[in-house]
């Protein structure tokens, strides 16, 4: 509707222009005529110069008229192109909210305490904390909103804290987890790390792969120090203590083929790696098996092998 009104608008435009060219080169050959017809008698002897001057006389007015009107129609022309661009782009950018979203994307995935476990699985899975911190958001967001410029001042956490942050509560009821998940989201480092967390263990429940489900062989405490430390390959390739082949299968399959999926593993993995860097040298032997037995661990151990990082 609107370029279609721009159209009549520009035809009325250049129908003026037209009438006003049409109507000054009528007055101004009325005016020759009426010189010619009233003006003072020559001698008839003219010159051919003073000829010439006379026809220029008579036409580059005509010539400037219509100069004109060509310009104005231009103009015109230009105005409405113009005015069309500027419709195009209010539209694009009105539009732009509902197609940046990938369609693969889940909207708003759930928390992983709603991944729960199948009826046939012991363990309970972790319920949604109230902390408004744990926000459902995309695993694209999560590098966003972990990018805050006004965030409050980084509280660190201790090992308690983590290890129960890391297994996510198990329940509503689990307060101690809770808590420990709070401490954990009001340190930035292991923030960042909850919320890659989150994002996985999500992505892998959606494939029906539950951490609760894995029971990984434990590797001995000096191997997750070495790791740590920078070793990689077949020296420690026991951290990855995930053998069942249909759950590293779903899991190679989706780093693959869901680019959503492989962006949030690597995000993750990465996070994890960090932080083993950052506390396992305060941990103990106990401390660092029971970090071992939580769900972002197994996630981390998962996705490690399945990503060929243990070798």
């Amino acid at each position: 509707m609107n370029g279609l009104r721009d159209r009549i608008e520009l035809l009325r435009q250049r129908d003026g222009a037209l009438t006003v060219g049409f109507a000054l080169s009528a007055v101004w050959l009325l005016m020759v005529l009426v010189f010619w017809l009233f003006g003072p008698a020559g001698d008839g002897t003219a010159s051919g110069l003073a000829r010439l001057v006379s026809a220029i006389g008579v036409v580059m007015p005509l010539a400037l008229i219509w100069l004109a009107v060509g310009l104005a129609r231009s103009i015109a022309t230009l105005r409405a192109e113009a005015d069309d661009l500027r419709a195009r782009l209010a539209q694009m950018r009105a539009a732009g909210g509902d197609t940046i979203r990938p369609a693969t994307a889940p909207a708003t995935p759930p928390a992983p305490a709603a991944t729960a476990t199948p009826a046939a699985a012991a363990p309970v899975t972790p319920a949604p904390p109230p902390s408004a911190a744990l926000a459902r958001v995309r695993p694209a967001d999560t590098r966003q909103t972990a990018m805050r410029f006004d965030a409050p001042e980084s509280v660190p956490i201790d090992t308690t804290d983590l290890i129960l942050a890391l297994n996510f509560p198990d329940g509503p009821d689990d307060l101690r987890a809770i808590d420990a998940l709070r401490a954990a989201l009001r340190d930035h480092d292991t923030a960042r790390l909850i919320r890659a967390a989150q994002d996985v263990v999500t992505l892998l429940a959606e494939a029906d792969l539950y951490m609760d489900s894995l029971r990984p062989d434990p590797a001995p405490p000096e191997l997750w120090r070495r790791f740590a430390d920078g070793a990689r390959g077949s020296a420690v390739a026991a951290i990855g203590g995930i053998h069942d082949e249909t759950a590293l299968e779903i899991a190679s399959a989706l780093l693959k083929n869901d680019e959503i999926f492989r962006d949030s593993a690597h995000h993750f993995l990465r996070h994890f790696d960090l932080a083993l860097t950052r506390v396992i040298s305060g941990m103990s032997d106990d401390d660092i098996a029971e970090l071992a037995q939580t769900r972002s661990a197994r996630a981390f151990m998962l996705l490690g092998r399945a990503a060929h990082i243990f070798g």
